[in-house]
């Protein structure tokens, strides 16, 4: 889909790249073939046309950090085919939202295997930190507003990747309400006990285990939040399907795949 994407242009916009999709230039090169384009002079095209060449350098060098200026985090969803087998699912829990507490568990899934990393444990930032690198896409759920602040005001080691907040992804395809709710319409089944917790619970399972030693309630805590990143990637495979269908269908593509037909 990335590559079907005008947006990454300056001052174009949902309008502007439909208007081109309707003209048949409907790839970067396509656009950079045709001589003249309707809508744009030939100056502002040439100086497209260099843009188009330099993201697609970019593309096939696999340096997903070129496309973060690019794209409105809302649309950076369209990066995810071309970089999925390089993306991480990322969760985090913590001690809350005081001015001094801190993470108690992150969570990483690559969409082969799980990495839990435990505060006391084998928490470790700079661990983290070349973890991180080995990505080239970072996707969470809400992590825009919670996941990526906490951990950069904690201990600011991100590295500068595109991020896909799913929370956003859900909303344009009227998938209200928190993950776990989310969850639900996938018909996503967790174990019974962690299927009953919500956020909360994640601190409650954390400051049981502090006052009791009790390695019962960290392996509920840690199964809850694997959960979390694994059914992330779920999640975002649909979105993507969905989501990219339907700009198919501006472009002239095949019809869009019904919610319970992806689900089969």
């Amino acid at each position: 889909m990335i590559r079907n994407t005008f947006q990454i242009l300056e001052r174009v916009a949902e309008n502007k790249e439909k208007s081109l999709w309707h003209q048949n230039i409907d790839t970067w090169q396509a656009f950079i073939d045709k001589k003249r384009i309707k809508g744009i002079s030939q100056n502002k095209k040439s100086y497209f046309n260099r843009q188009l060449i330099k993201a697609k350098k970019a593309l096939y060098s696999f340096d997903s950090s070129y496309f973060i200026d690019k794209l409105h985090s809302t649309e950076t969803w369209r990066l995810y085919d071309f970089f999925k087998e390089e993306a991480v699912f990322l969760d985090i829990e913590t001690e809350g939202l005081g001015r001094n507490a801190d993470i108690t568990v992150i969570g990483l899934y690559d969409g082969l295997e799980t990495k839990t990393m435990i505060n006391g444990i084998n928490l470790n930032y700079h661990a983290l930190k070349e973890e991180l690198k080995k990505y080239k896409l970072i996707i969470t759920f809400n992590g825009s507003s919670f996941d990526l602040p906490f951990i950069k005001k904690r201990c600011n080691i991100l590295p500068n990747l595109p991020h896909i907040d799913l929370r956003h992804c859900c909303s344009r395809l009227g998938l209200n309400g928190g993950l776990k709710n989310i969850e639900k319409q996938f018909n996503i089944q967790r174990n019974k006990i962690i299927g009953k917790f919500y956020g909360g619970d994640a601190l409650t399972l954390w400051r049981m285990y502090k006052a009791t030693g009790d390695k019962y309630y960290l392996n509920l805590l840690v199964e809850y939040n694997e959960e979390d990143v694994i059914n992330l990637k779920k999640i975002m495979d649909y979105c993507y399907s969905v989501l990219s269908e339907n700009l198919l269908q501006n472009i002239g593509g095949e019809k869009f795949e019904q919610f319970e037909e992806w689900l089969q």
